[in-house]
C-alpha cells in the first residue's frame, strides 16, 4: 500500500476504527480503536495513489466499478466515519489544488442555460421510473420528507412535509399556484386536493411529465393540475402562490439573479412563495465531483449567503426561514434501505455497477448532513410586507387543519373498504 496514503489516513483518522487490507494482502490499522470495526480491501494497486489526487472522486469511483470491497461494515459506514474525522476536510495538497481548481471554474461547471437544463435534468430524472419506484414512497416524493415525530415511517414523513408546504403557502381555494420543478405531481395534486388551489407545475423531464399527466387525468379533481413541460424563464401570466422544491439546486449559482427575478415577474404584488432546497451550513463551495460526475450533472448547493444577497437584489421581503438539520439524513437513510432491499431488481434494470453508483451517491449524501455539512432550508418570502398574519400561528393552524383533514379521508377510505364484499 502506497505509504504517503497510509500516512495521509492515520493523519486524518484519528477515532475509529479502520482496518484496510492491501492488494498485497497486508492489513493497516486506523484510528483510536473505538466504535465498530470496518474493513475496507483496496483490490488495485492505483486505488491509493488515486485517493490521494482526487479523493471525492475516485473513492465514489474504486467502488462503483468494484476495486474497493467492504469486507467488514458498509460503504455508508466508512463515509460516515470518514465524514466526521477532524482532518476530512483538509486533503492532501494534490486534491487540494483540484478543490481550489473546481471553486474557481464553478461558474463555467454550472453555465445552465434552458438547452443544457433540459439536458441535465433528463440525465438524473429520466433513467426510468421503474427504478425510482424501489425506494420512493407511493407518492413519488424524490425530496427531504419531514418527520414530525420518531418513529415516523417514510410515507408518514412526506405527507407532513406536503402539509407543512401547503401551510407555508397559506393558501385559498382557486388560487393560482405555480409548481416549478413538480416532479412527478405528488406536490401539486396534493395541493389541489386539500386546498382547492387551481395548479400549474412544470418539468424539464419526459418521464416525470408523463406520469404527473397521467396521475392528473386519474385524480378524479374536479379542476386537476396542470403539468407541462416548460422551463421557468419561459413562464408567463402571475400567480398567487410560487413553491418550488428540490428544483433550486439545478439553477446554477450564475443564474439566481434569473430566477429569482423570473419568480418576481411571476407573482402577483400580494403573493407568496417558498422555496425548498439543499443548502451548505457553511461558506460557498463547489459540487462534489463524484455527484457532479454521475449523478447531477451542473448540480450546485448554495449557502444562504448566496441565496439572500440574490433575492434582496429582486425585491423580495423574507417572510420566514426554517433550517431542517436532519431530516434529509432520514430521508436518505430510508431510500438507501429501500433500494438495497431491492437490489437484485435495480441490478436487472440497470446493471451491478449503477446499483454501488447509486449505493454510494445515497450513503455519501447521508453521511454529509449527519455530518452537519449540509441541511434543507425552507424560506417564505413575499412582495408585500402586509400580505401574511404577523404571528407565525397560522403556519400552525393551517397544519393542524389539514391534518385533520387528512385523517377524516383516511377514516372515510376505511369504511368504504369496510363495506366491500371480500
Amino acid at each position: 500500500m502506497n505509504r504517503i496514503f497510509s500516512a495521509y489516513l492515520r493523519r486524518i483518522l484519528r477515532q475509529g476504527h479502520l482496518k484496510v487490507i492491501g492488494p498485497d494482502c497486508s492489513i493497516q490499522a486506523f484510528g483510536d480503536g473505538t466504535g465498530p470495526l470496518i474493513v475496507m480491501q483496496l483490490l488495485d494497486e492505483r486505488v491509493s495513489d488515486e485517493l490521494l489526487r482526487n479523493p471525492e472522486l475516485a473513492l465514489g469511483e474504486a467502488y462503483m466499478d468494484g476495486r474497493i470491497r467492504m469486507e467488514t461494515g458498509t460503504i455508508a459506514d466508512l463515509l460516515m466515519l470518514v465524514v466526521q474525522c477532524e482532518g476530512y476536510d483538509a486533503p492532501h495538497w494534490p486534491a487540494a489544488l483540484k478543490r481550489i481548481g473546481r471553486l474557481a471554474g464553478r461558474r463555467l461547471a454550472q453555465f445552465n442555460p434552458p438547452s443544457i437544463a433540459r439536458r441535465n435534468v433528463k440525465a438524473h430524472y429520466d433513467i426510468g421510473d421503474d427504478l425510482y419506484r424501489l425506494f420512493l414512497d407511493p407518492d413519488w416524493q424524490y425530496s427531504c420528507a419531514y418527520f414530525e415525530h420518531d418513529g415516523a415511517s417514510l410515507e408518514e414523513a412526506q405527507l407532513a412535509k406536503k402539509r407543512h408546504l401547503a401551510a407555508k403557502l397559506s393558501l385559498s381555494p382557486g388560487q393560482r399556484v405555480l409548481d416549478i420543478g413538480c416532479g412527478w405531481g405528488g406536490l401539486g395534486l396534493y395541493l389541489a386536493q386539500q386546498t382547492g388551489a387551481d395548479v400549474r407545475g412544470i418539468t424539464l423531464s419526459d418521464e416525470q411529465l408523463a406520469r404527473a399527466k397521467d396521475r392528473a387525468r386519474s385524480s378524479g379533481l374536479p379542476n386537476p393540475p396542470r403539468f407541462e413541460l416548460r422551463d421557468y424563464r419561459k413562464m408567463a401570466g402571475t400567480f398567487d402562490r410560487i413553491v418550488s422544491v428540490g428544483m433550486f439546486e439545478h439553477v446554477g449559482v450564475g443564474h439566481y439573479d434569473r430566477f429569482f427575478g423570473t419568480c418576481r415577474r411571476l407573482l402577483d404584488p400580494d403573493g407568496v412563495m417558498v422555496l425548498h432546497s439543499i443548502g451548505r451550513t457553511g461558506p460557498p463551495g463547489a459540487t462534489n465531483p463524484f455527484i457532479s460526475k454521475y449523478i447531477f450533472p451542473g448540480g450546485y448547493i448554495p449557502s444562504l449567503s448566496e441565496v439572500f444577497p440574490a433575492l434582496e437584489r429582486h425585491g423580495f421581503i423574507v417572510s420566514d426561514v426554517e433550517i431542517l438539520r436532519l431530516h434529509y439524513a432520514e430521508t436518505l437513510r430510508h431510500w438507501r434501505e429501500r433500494f438495497i432491499a431491492n437490489w437484485q431488481a435495480a441490478a436487472e434494470l440497470m446493471d451491478e455497477r449503477f446499483c454501488r453508483m447509486w449505493e454510494f451517491y445515497l450513503a455519501g449524501s447521508e453521511a454529509a448532513f449527519r455530518a452537519g455539512h449540509m441541511m434543507v432550508f425552507q424560506i417564505q418570502m413575499v412582495r408585500s410586507v402586509n400580505t401574511l398574519p404577523i404571528v407565525r400561528g397560522y403556519m400552525s393552524e393551517a397544519e393542524a387543519a389539514l391534518r385533520a383533514a387528512s385523517s377524516l379521508d383516511a377514516d372515510k377510505r376505511t369504511s368504504v373498504r369496510i363495506r366491500e364484499p371480500a
